[in-house]
C-alpha cells in the first residue's frame, strides 16, 4: 500500500508509459533482469509517494509488429504477436515490483485467465484507488493500434492527470539527438505544433487523443535515476506538452 511522504506530488494520478527497449539493457534485444530491477525501484519509490500509477509497457524489446509487417507478415498477425510481447513484459515487471511489496495488477486486453485480470475499466480504478499499481497488457486488443495509441487511451479512462512518456533522451528534440549532436530540445511544446512538425513524441492517434481532451504528456529520460520522482514533485525536467505552455505543471 502507499506510504505516507513529506513531500507533495503534482499529479494525483498519473499513467507511465514505457518503451520496451527499456528492458533491454546494455542488450540488444530481449529483458535485462538488472535494467528491470532498475525501473521496479524507480517505481517503488514513486509510489511510496502517494500517486496513484498506471503502467503502459511496449513490446519492442521482443517483437515489433511494424517491423515483421514491412517484412512480409500479415499485419494482423504481427500486431497480435507484438501485443504478447508487452504481455511479457508486464509480468516481469508485475514480479519485480512484488519482489519490493508493492501489490500490482495486471489487467490484459487479450482474455489471459491464468495470467492476468481482464481490463475492465472501473476495476482497473478501483485497484489504483487500494493503492495497486496497474499495468495495462496487451495494447487496445486490436490490430493497427499502438501502445503510445493504449497509453492515452487508458490514461483517458482512468482519470489520468497526464501521461509521463519515459524514453531515452531527455525529452523532445526538433530532430533526432542520437544522430545530429546539435539538436535543440524543447521545454514545452503544444499539441498542435507536434502534429504538425512530425515531432516524435507519441503517435499522431495518441497525441490527437490528448489534445482532444487537454492530457498533459510530459516526455523525460528515464535512465536519469531520480528522474520519475522529480517530475511527479514537478520539477521542470523533460519536455511538456499541453494546450498551453504552462498547462499540466
Amino acid at each position: 500500500m502507499s506510504q505516507e511522504n513529506t513531500c507533495d506530488p503534482s499529479y494525483k494520478r498519473v499513467l507511465i508509459k514505457l518503451s520496451g527497449e527499456a528492458f533491454v539493457g546494455e542488450g540488444e534485444y530481449g529483458i535485462d533482469p538488472e535494467m528491470v530491477n532498475t525501473i521496479a525501484d524507480e517505481l517503488a519509490e514513486v509510489h511510496g509517494l502517494g500517486v496513484e500509477v498506471a503502467i503502459v509497457v511496449g513490446g519492442g524489446n521482443i517483437f515489433r509488429g511494424m517491423a515483421a509487417s514491412a517484412a512480409g507478415m500479415d499485419r494482423s498477425a504481427a500486431d497480435y504477436t507484438g501485443m504478447l510481447a508487452t504481455v511479457m513484459n508486464s509480468l516481469v515487471l508485475q514480479d519485480a515490483l512484488e519482489k519490493r511489496n508493492v501489490f500490482t495488477r495486471v489487467q490484459s486486453a487479450i482474455a489471459m485467465q491464468a495470467i492476468a485480470e481482464p481490463y475492465i475499466r472501473r476495476r482497473a480504478v478501483r485497484h489504483l484507488e487500494k493503492g495497486r499499481i496497474v499495468i495495462f497488457a496487451a495494447g487496445t486488443g486490436n490490430p493497427y493500434f499502438t501502445t503510445d495509441t493504449t497509453a492515452a487511451l487508458r490514461a483517458l479512462e482512468i482519470g489520468a492527470d497526464a501521461i509521463l512518456k519515459a524514453t531515452m533522451v531527455n525529452g523532445v528534440y526538433d530532430c533526432d539527438p542520437m544522430k545530429h549532436p546539435e539538436a535543440v530540445m524543447y521545454d514545452s511544446l503544444q499539441y498542435i505544433d507536434v502534429l504538425q512538425q512530425g515531432l516524435k513524441v507519441m503517435d499522431a492517434t495518441a497525441v490527437s487523443l490528448c489534445m482532444d481532451n487537454s492530457l498533459p504528456i510530459i516526455v523525460f529520460n528515464m535512465t536519469v535515476p531520480g528522474n520519475i520522482k522529480r517530475v511527479l514533485l514537478g520539477e521542470r525536467i523533460g519536455t511538456i506538452v499541453a494546450s498551453n505552455a504552462e498547462e499540466g505543471r
